[in-house]
Formats: structure tokens, C-alpha cells, sequence
């Protein structure tokens, strides 16, 4: 697909982003999404009467969508209401079916419900494909060839990576890639509070795209040096300051990764990487752009509902009167 690299001016390092946010649908999910129904369709566990199920919070399905019209291949998606709206109307618009969860499961989540009702959808229907991205190896594939030749080719040596997990996928693949051909780059996973991909406590959690109510299994297969935890509040921050200070338009995950760089940063002043320089060469992945978060991220009314929830403790609920 190829999509860009930039330069951030940064007063502390020498900041790259990678806009996985150009793909065709808007997110990197474009990539696993097309070389994972590409490799099924290859090995004759795709059809043409052959429905594709998977779950997502959003931009996979998207990609799904896209991809199977074109391939000719009917999708149902399961959602959840964290999917942003104007994500669920252009599903609703590409789909035949959508499938929506509503009950959040035991980590305040709606994953687990999610991926349950995939497998009866997957018993239900005649003829089911389910591309599991959260353990599939196609998926890690696509971005080790894809994602991470192009940043190799485009950023030439790099000191730091930054990458926003949920299923894995990215990660893994590019870690690898990028260690095979700079094993000194310190990858930094980037995850969201109340995620239990790393271990923390589970929490409700708002901005889909990043963080998991489980441990993907394609996580494990990641080369990561060090995680970065980032608040929702840090996430709208940074989202905010990409679009004031460098015009990127950029969605939750990616505000969540540039924040990382920044606190990361903060806590780590940059010191000699490679020789004849000081300012390390730092990458992070832009992976989803801010159309899809006009009513939420970039609304002023919804960041001050999230603050005020944030600030309730906890079993007291904000209820809105009209």
C-alpha cells in the first residue's frame, strides 16, 4: 500500500511518524486485515459463499468491510458501543449484517461478550471464516513484510520505536523486523490504563483501537523492551497537541503513542544513541486518523463527561438530565 513518513520537530529527538492513517480505510488494521483474507482465500478456507466473522472495536472491521466487498465476500462484524458512531454508520452502510454487543463482561469490557458471540455466529451460519486477529500469524505477517520494510526503507536507522498494541499484531511483526535490522532499536510497546495486556488492573475504558480486556496471544510473540501506560486523558492531550502543532488529524491510538514518546522522554533525557549524535531517531506508528473521533476525542462536551466520570469514585455514576 506504502504510506508516509514524516518529521516532527521535536526539540529533544529526531521524531518520525509513520501515517498508517493514509491506508485506503484510515488505520494500519488496512494491512493485516488484506494479507490475512489474501492468505485464507489461498488456502481454500475463504469462498465466494464463505462469511467472514470477527470482532472489533472498530477499524479492522472497517478494513474487513472494504476488503471483502471488494473480494465479493459478504462480513459480519461484531461491535460494541465504544464503536465510534460515524465507524458504526459506515459499517451499517458496507455491511449486510452488523452485529452489536451491549453487556459489558467481568473487566468492564465488552471484548469477552464480543468474541462469544463470534463463535455462535460461527455455528449459526453455513459456511464462517473468523481471521481471529488476535492470534492469527497472518496478521503479525503482514506487518513484519509490510509496515516494517517500508519504516526500514523510509527512516533508515532508528535508536526507538513506538507501537500502540491491542492485538498484537503490529507489534509483533515489526518488532521483528526492526530488530533483525537494527538489533540496538528499543521497541516500546504503548498500552491504555485499565488494559490488561501488561498486567495492570482491568478498568472501563472509552477510546477503542488500543489496550484489550485480554492478553492476545500474538503479543507474546513481540520482541519489547520497555511499556509505556497512557491515560485516556493523556490520549486526548496528545491528539490535540498533534493537530495544533503539526495539522495531523489523528485518532485515539495514535494520540496514545505520541504521548508515550513525549513521557517517555520527559523521564528519560536523550543521551548519546549513535555515533556523532545526540538526538536519537525515534519512530512511532500514526495508526489511525481523527474523522471517526469528531464526537468524541475532539468533542469538548464529551472530554469534560469523561474527566467528570474519571473523578467520581468509584460505584457513583454521572447521570445526565435534560
Amino acid at each position: 500500500m506504502g504510506t508516509p513518513l514524516i518529521p516532527l520537530a521535536d526539540e529533544q529527538c529526531d521524531i518520525v511518524a509513520k501515517l498508517e492513517f493514509c491506508n485506503p480505510m484510515g488505520s494500519s488494521k488496512d494491512r493485516s486485515a488484506l494479507w490475512i483474507l489474501e492468505q485464507a482465500i489461498g488456502r481454500g478456507e475463504i469462498a465466494h459463499d464463505t462469511t467472514v466473522v470477527e470482532s472489533s472495536s472498530g477499524n479492522f472491521a472497517l478494513a474487513l468491510a472494504f476488503y471483502c466487498r471488494m473480494l465479493g465476500i459478504s462480513f459480519v462484524p461484531v461491535i460494541d458501543p465504544n464503536c465510534n458512531e460515524a465507524t458504526e454508520a459506515q459499517l451499517r452502510l458496507l455491511c449486510g449484517r452488523v452485529e452489536k454487543v451491549s453487556i459489558r463482561d467481568g473487566t468492564g469490557s465488552y471484548l469477552k461478550n464480543r468474541l462469544s458471540r463470534v463463535q455462535e455466529l460461527l455455528v449459526e451460519l453455513d459456511s464462517a471464516y473468523w481471521p481471529n486477529q488476535y492470534a492469527n500469524p497472518d496478521a503479525r505477517d503482514a506487518h513484519y513484510r509490510f509496515t516494517g520494510g517500508e519504516l526500514i526503507a523510509q527512516a533508515g536507522p532508528l535508536d526507538y520505536l513506538f507501537v500502540g498494541v491491542g492485538t498484537g499484531g503490529t507489534i509483533a511483526g515489526l518488532s521483528h523486523r526492526i530488530k533483525e535490522t537494527y538489533p540496538g532499536c528499543v521497541v516500546v510497546a504503548v498500552d491504555a490504563e485499565g488494559s490488561v495486556i501488561f498486567g495492570g488492573p482491568p478498568k472501563k475504558r472509552r477510546i477503542p483501537g488500543i489496550g484489550s480486556s485480554i492478553v492476545p496471544p500474538l503479543c507474546g510473540q513481540a520482541l519489547i523492551d520497555q511499556v509505556e501506560i497512557v491515560s485516556e486523558a493523556r490520549a486526548i492531550e496528545a491528539c490535540s497537541a498533534l493537530a495544533a502543532k503539526y495539522a495531523l488529524y489523528a485518532g485515539g491510538s495514535t494520540g496514545s503513542t505520541y504521548a508515550a514518546v513525549q513521557d517517555y522522554f520527559a523521564r528519560h533525557r536523550p543521551g548519546t544513541h549513535r555515533p556523532g549524535t545526540h538526538r536519537p531517531r525515534v519512530a512511532f506508528i500514526a495508526a489511525d486518523r481523527g474523522h471517526a473521533y469528531t464526537q468524541t476525542v475532539y468533542d469538548p462536551t464529551w472530554v469534560q463527561q469523561l474527566h467528570a466520570e474519571a473523578a467520581q469514585p468509584p460505584g457513583i455514576k454521572t447521570l445526565a438530565v435534560n
